[in-house]
């Protein structure tokens, strides 16, 4: 059974636009975890050239994405499901913004941005709009487990290009 991902908020807890006029360094732990709109993106699998240290990102998710309804089903353990998995705070996000797509909140609000209109928390945390965008990768993605090592490169796709 999957667990219920964080970034689902408690649209009663928390104060309407509470991310205007904020820094990443000021957020509560509840507020940080609502910004995410769980487009799953940075749980992509990345591969980065030993030679030019150029990023790639492939279509195929981390061992603990739900592939099929997004979000991370391991989240609350996901460090020991995945010890790779990169938590996000502001400073991975400060020294990592390659990792992130573009469109991501912790990006936009990093860079003095308003979240994109399509974002969960400016529709009472419904999906449907960001899914219309086409920003999630669920249904999209294979699972890491899947997919053998050796058939990564066949699998890089321009993810953060083909974005709205």
């Amino acid at each position: 059974m999957s667990e219920k991902p964080l970034w689902r908020p408690d649209s009663g807890a928390l104060r309407p636009d509470f991310w205007f006029d904020r820094r990443l360094d000021d957020f509560s732990t509840e507020e940080w975890e609502a910004l995410c709109d769980g487009c799953g993106q940075c749980c992509l699998v990345k591969l980065i050239d030993e030679d030019d240290e150029r990023l790639y990102i492939t279509d195929v998710a981390c061992r603990g994405y739900d592939c099929a309804n997004g979000g991370c089903a391991v989240y609350e353990r996901r460090k020991s499901v995945v010890p790779e998995c990169i938590v996000l705070t502001p400073e991975t996000v400060r020294e990592s913004p390659h990792l992130f797509p573009p469109t991501c909140a912790y990006i936009r609000i990093g860079q003095g941005q308003n979240l994109p209109e399509w974002h969960p928390l400016r529709h009472a945390g419904d999906r449907g709009p960001m899914q219309a965008a086409g920003v999630t990768i669920a249904g999209k993605v294979a699972s890491e487990t899947d997919v053998a090592d050796s058939e990564l490169e066949d699998r890089i796709r321009p993810w953060f290009s083909d974005l709205p």
